[in-house]
């Protein structure tokens, strides 16, 4: 998050699925799969989806709906294994 906000990006953490309330109400939050982080670049607007991984994670049959969902619309999405990774998603790759 900090090197796409270095990046000239603003990036929000999303957090999917319910949480229950302590007086039992469930608060609905981001839908599963949604990818954990989201946002803008600031020199064009552009939108971005950015699910993080570790070298050896793999993606839940919720995950790969929304990649195929959101490939539809004019939005940068990946999967970012590094730091390296997500700014390449963004397209802001820096040396």
């Amino acid at each position: 998050m900090m090197a796409l906000s270095k990046a000239d990006c603003t990036v929000f953490r999303s957090n999917a699925g319910k949480v229950r309330t302590d007086d039992g109400r469930n608060i609905v939050l981001f839908p599963r799969g949604t990818p954990d982080l989201l946002g803008f670049r600031h020199s064009d607007g552009k939108m971005f989806f950015v699910e993080v991984k570790n070298q050896i994670g793999r993606l839940r049959p919720d995950q790969i709906r929304f990649a195929k969902f959101i490939r539809q619309y004019p939005v940068l999405y990946g999967v970012a294994r590094s730091v390296d990774d997500a700014l390449e998603i963004v397209g802001e790759y820096r040396d």
